[in-house]
């Protein structure tokens, strides 16, 4: 049965979160049909100008995203932070690029006059806008219902486009966050889609090598900062430069089919991360059949069962072996 979103999201425990969304009734998110030869490739962007429109309301970070043929996989960052510092009008403002919001609302934004009991209201409003920003699940509604009407249209039909609920993971640690990301980075090239990472259409990690290359990050997307900037809040505490070696040489693995042929300075990298070379392999191949909730070390899932109130925890076995390996 599923778990509800209560025993999923623990900001207290991590800003980071895996979701992954399905299509149903065989339909297409994107890619080409053999059957009828229809090309839905399109549907991509539109998924991905959605994704960067929302990060840029919300409080709500792209940390990595892969649009695959019938399923959509995105690492998330809550700003919990950022969010403190809104003012009622910025609130409102950015509410009203989504949804109509109400009448007082539209009034207050268009400095019509309102009295003391309509302000009140208006702020009483905003409190409850300022939570839905940061909230993950109205992050993927605005995401998904506006796809789902646009792909129904085009396939002249009704119903559901999605499955029910979305799958969410809490990433409590760095090891579950970098290996869960270069597991969604690296989805087309272990489906055999693509034989590179910098091939890979519609992902993160593409985004990430060509702005490498011109030694910026993606605007878009949130920045590695590296070992050296601790004291910033909002950034990957990890150096770009190693996550890129990683995965590329993580991918070239997969392509080949060669495990245990790993170079001594991504080994090194494994080892800060306290993950074994094995373990690395296991968790960006097959992530989401090891874990099905939260993702961490024994000791960061035991806290987070604790501050979700579950009486047990699950995962403990997988952790162990794959994340406290090294």
């Amino acid at each position: 049965m599923p778990k509800p979103r209560s025993q999923q999201i623990s900001l207290l425990d991590t800003p980071f979160y895996h979701i992954c969304s399905r299509t149903v009734r065989k339909a297409f998110l994107c890619g080409v049909d053999k059957e009828s030869g229809v090309s839905f490739e399109h549907r991509r962007t539109w998924i991905e100008k959605r994704l960067f429109q929302l990060s840029q309301v919300f409080a709500i970070d792209i940390c990595a995203h892969a649009v695959m043929h019938n399923h959509l996989h995105i690492v998330l960052h809550v700003d919990s932070e950022q969010v403190k510092n809104w003012s009622t009008d910025e609130i409102l403002q950015r509410w009203h690029q989504l949804f109509k919001g109400t009448l007082l609302t539209q009034k207050y934004s268009n400095k019509q006059p309102l009295d003391k009991f309509q302000l009140a209201m208006v702020e009483s409003t905003a409190d409850i806008y300022k939570q839905r920003l940061m909230n993950i699940s109205w992050f993927m509604r605005s995401l998904n219902e506006p796809i789902a009407r646009q792909a129904n249209r085009e396939d002249q039909c009704t119903g559901h486009f999605w499955e029910g609920r979305f799958k969410s993971q809490a990433l409590l640690d760095e090891g579950a966050l970098l290996s869960c990301m270069a597991y969604v980075d690296l989805n087309p090239v272990r489906a055999g889609i693509v034989p590179t990472p910098e091939q890979s259409d519609f992902t993160s990690i593409q985004l990430r090598i060509k702005a490498a290359i011109k030694g910026k990050q993606p605007t878009v997307l949130l920045p590695f900062i590296g070992d050296e900037h601790q004291h910033k809040i909002r950034g990957i505490r990890f150096s770009i430069k190693d996550y890129l070696s990683l995965v590329d040489e993580t991918a070239r693995i997969i392509r080949d089919n060669k495990f245990g042929a790993i170079n001594h300075q991504t080994a090194n990298i494994l080892t800060r991360l306290h993950i074994s070379e094995e373990s690395w392999f296991k968790l960006t191949t097959e992530f989401e059949s090891i874990f099905t909730g939260a993702v961490g070390t024994a000791e960061h899932l035991c806290e987070f069962s604790e501050h979700i109130g579950l009486q047990r925890t699950h995962g403990i076995a997988n952790a162990q072996a794959c994340l406290n390996s090294a």
